[in-house]
This record gives C-alpha cells, structure tokens and sequence, in this order.
C-alpha cells in the first residue's frame, strides 16, 4: 500500500518549476500539474519567457495560438531539458510538436506532446515496509487549430488531455489513486496590423499584441485530493524595432497572471477564480530581446520579476540560435538573481525544422 498522503509528491512536482520550497504552494496558487506552465522552447526561455506578442512560429502553440493563423509552413519542434541539474534529480522535460496548414479547413492545425519525467520514488506500506520502487510522470496531449478572422486578426484554441501520474495504485485504505486526469483547453488572440501609424510613427507590420488565456478546465482528483489546473491568463506586445537587408532587432514584454485562488476552505472554481484570483495581487513580468544577423545567426536576453507576495522569482536569461536551411537550433539558459536557486545553470535546446507551405 502506498502512503495516505500525495503532497510531498505535489512539492517535488513545484519545485521543478523552479519553485523553492517554502514558497511552492504560494507561487503555484496550490494548482496541479504546474508542468503546463513551463516554456516549451528555448527562444521564448531566452527571452524571459516572454512569447506571447511574438508567436510566429509553430511554438505559438503554447505561448498563443491565435499566432499560429498567420502560418502556413509545415513544421516540427522539438525540445529537452534536464531539469534541476544542480540536485543531480532524475528529472527531465520533453516537448514535441507537429503542425501544417490545412486548405479545406482555411487554418492551421497543429498536435503536441508534453512528457515530465518526475524520476523514481520508494514505495511503502502504511507500517513503513519498503515495498519497492516506481516511477512518476506527467504529461499532455493537444490538438489546436487558428484561423484568421481578418487581414490582421488570428484566433486559435487547444483541447488537451492531461495526466498526471504521481503514485502507483490506492492509498492505504484502498481506495483513491495516485493518477489524475483532466482536460483542458486555451484560447489565444493576436493583433498584427499590416498598416498601422500611431502619433505619426510607422509602425506598418512592426507591432503586434497578444492576448493567450491558457489551461481553463476542470480540477484534478489524486487520492482524496483535488486541486485546480494551472489557468493562466497572458497579455503580450512584441515590436519590431530594427529591420534592414543584415540586422532584425525584436524587443517583447508580457505580462501574466495565475488565475487560481486558494483558502484554508479549498479552491475557488472557475468562473468564480476569474475574479477571486486578483485579490491576491501581483503579476509576472517578462522583458525579452532578441536579435538576428542575416537571419542565419540569433542572440537573445530577457529578464522575468514577480512580486515578493506570490513567489519573489527573478532571474536573467540569455541564449542564442542558428538557423542552416531547413533547420533552426536555439539554446537558452538560466541564471538566477538569487543564491541556490533551484532553477540554477538550467539549459534547454530546441530544433525547429520548415519544410516551408504545403502546396
């Protein structure tokens, strides 16, 4: 039989996400499989973990798929990370993606898998017994598809499944199991003008503004235990700042709220956490530049805040990307502003790959 209790479980899964440990049920809102959370790819991780007023490539997916109706090349992404590489954990990120336009559905349709790997955990009976060994993991599966509602406006939405594999069979009274599972969806939007002067600046096909509301679905129920998805609300801007024949020179912010709301009484279900979520105050910052010479050869930088009140995270980030025919390789890292932090010397690696627009 295994222990009554899943929370350590729910710590460790935190304090992947960087979270430390005093502070990861604060930081998390008290909501499952925060996995979903995690930047897929390693341009936006560059940046800040900003991606939502630049999502144009296939990796809109995550960071808004409304991005994903102004494409029309057939791509794969790919992305690793070993996580928390400092504790030397047998913990790992894995993200896969595929996705093409589709003429009798005037959009773009796209499929991705995301893997967590949790490591292995001791298995024991309620007297203390160790009975073994098993393995932990998470992961999703969703489907999205965007279309343009006009020349400047792209709407896109996901369905997922999600799973969530904490702990092997019933608790000690044989009842409950440590698996959840739920579904969710999001929806995103982006604003790209083709034509745009504001206060007599031309910004024609320089700006763009998204708007991405990720992970709405109903809760997660371990063993006697439910807790809310993750639901994430983002509002990006990207702009283009500097493009000629040799340089392309982008600067992007987001800014992102946690939509989940949590007592000593449980948590508020949405729609009712739209709302109740904001009295705790506080949102993410993300500042993220990104600068390519001759389209062939990319160097990024960004930097993420939160207030102290939900989580107190900051780190810089920096990283850089090559692009040779077909194939574009980006690398990021992370180096946090505070001592001993768990997300420390953490290095994804992403390859796109373009076969360019279906005929």
């Amino acid at each position: 039989m295994l222990r009554k209790n899943l929370i350590p479980k729910a710590i460790v899964v935190m304090l992947m996400l960087g979270f430390g440990a005093k502070d990861a049920l604060a930081q998390a809102g008290g909501a499952a499989v925060p996995f979903l959370l995690i930047a897929p790819n390693s341009r936006s991780s560059a940046m800040g973990d900003a991606g939502t007023g630049i999502a144009d490539d296939l990796n809109a997916i995550f960071w808004n798929p409304g991005g994903l109706a102004f494409q029309y090349d057939r791509q794969v992404s790919l992305s690793f990370s070993k996580w928390l590489p400092q504790f030397n954990a047998d913990l790992f990120y894995s993200y896969a993606a595929y996705g093409q336009y589709v003429e009798e559905l005037e959009g773009y349709v796209a499929a991705n898998f995301i893997l967590m790997n949790l490591g292995q955990f001791t298995r024991t009976s309620v007297d203390g017994r160790i009975l073994g060994t098993f393995r932990s993991n998470e992961f999703s599966l969703g489907l999205t598809y965007a279309t343009q509602l006009g020349n400047d406006f792209g709407f896109g939405t996901q369905f997922r499944y999600i799973q969530s594999n904490l702990a092997e069979g019933a608790n000690a009274q044989g009842t409950g199991s440590g698996t959840g599972i739920s579904v969710g969806f999001d929806l995103g939007i982006l604003w790209a003008p083709e034509k745009l002067d504001l206060f007599g600046v031309d910004l024609d096909d320089k700006l763009s503004l998204g708007f991405n509301l990720q992970n709405v679905g109903p809760s997660v129920t371990y063993n006697e235990e439910s807790d809310p998805l993750p639901t994430m609300l983002r509002l990006g801007l990207g702009l283009n700042v500097v493009r000629d024949e040799f340089n392309d020179l982008i600067l992007a912010v987001d800014v992102a709220k946690l939509l989940v709301r949590r007592d000593e009484f449980g948590a508020d279900r949405i729609p009712k956490s739209f709302v109740t979520a904001w009295e705790t105050g506080g949102v993410e910052l993300s500042l993220g530049a990104e600068y390519w010479y001759e389209q062939v050869f990319a160097l990024r930088a960004g930097y993420f805040t939160e207030p102290s009140r939900i989580g107190d995270r900051q780190y810089l980030t920096f990283g850089a990307g090559v692009r040779f025919e077909l194939f574009q390789l980006d690398f990021s890292f992370i180096s946090p502003v505070e001592e001993n932090h768990p997300l420390a010397n953490t290095m994804r690696f992403t390859l796109l790959v373009d076969w360019g627009r279906e005929q």
